[in-house]
């Protein structure tokens, strides 16, 4: 029974994958950014992200490394309002679409850093995201962000690796909540996310920091 309704969950997650996938290269694949212009669209996010993205602050993402698709995705949410981030609030206002992309573009190629995972949780937070939990229908977080946690940049899957724990943490809480609602209602992360304990939502967000 374990193994039918692992299956089932993974077949649900690949048809979301395969939705998601082909909705972003029908609305992106025409546009590119470019990084080296990005580089100079910059600055005024070094401050809450570290001059190449890879910031030191606990509650603000990593950009670094992040696929450009995704990272692109989530800046256009944030301008519209389709996600809210009171900390960006009139932030992207006097970016047009090209500036978002080229400052998507410049993060994509940067390089982040990795954390130590709490030692404690390891075992918890890796079995989760290599294996899921089969008997709450939930699939491996490594099926759509990729074994190492480099995620699926032509798919529009966040990297997740080294990302700060509090930040993952947050963001897995505001899904369940659907607080976080940018994805469309019912999304894959927002149905996992629902099933996850606080100390299972720790455990894995602490597993992905060190993640490499």
């Amino acid at each position: 029974m374990k193994r039918l309704a692992t299956k089932a969950v993974f077949t649900l997650v690949s048809l979301f994958a395969s939705l998601f996938v082909l909705a972003a290269t029908a609305s992106l694949s025409h546009a590119q950014g470019n990084a080296s212009a990005g580089e100079g669209k910059v600055a005024m996010c070094a401050a809450c992200h570290g001059p190449a993205g890879d910031s030191a602050i606990a509650t603000n993402p990593k950009l670094a490394g992040q696929g450009a698709r995704y990272l692109n995705k989530q800046l256009q949410d944030i301008k519209s309002g389709a996600r809210v981030v009171p900390e960006m609030t009139g932030l992207l206002n006097n970016l047009n679409d090209q500036d978002l992309l080229d400052i998507s573009a410049y993060y994509a190629e940067q390089e982040s850093t990795f954390e130590a995972a709490d030692a404690e949780l390891v075992e918890l937070g890796e079995s989760i995201y290599r294996a899921g939990i089969a008997e709450l229908n939930i699939a491996a977080c490594a099926a759509c962000h990729s074994p190492s946690g480099k995620g699926n940049a032509q798919g529009g899957f966040p990297a997740l690796g080294g990302q700060h724990s509090d930040y993952t943490a947050k963001q897995l809480r505001d899904f369940r909540a659907a607080s976080r609602t940018n994805d469309g209602s019912g999304s894959p992360m927002q149905i996992v996310s629902e099933r996850l304990t606080d100390r299972e939502i720790q455990a894995i967000s602490s597993y992905i920091s060190g993640l490499n």
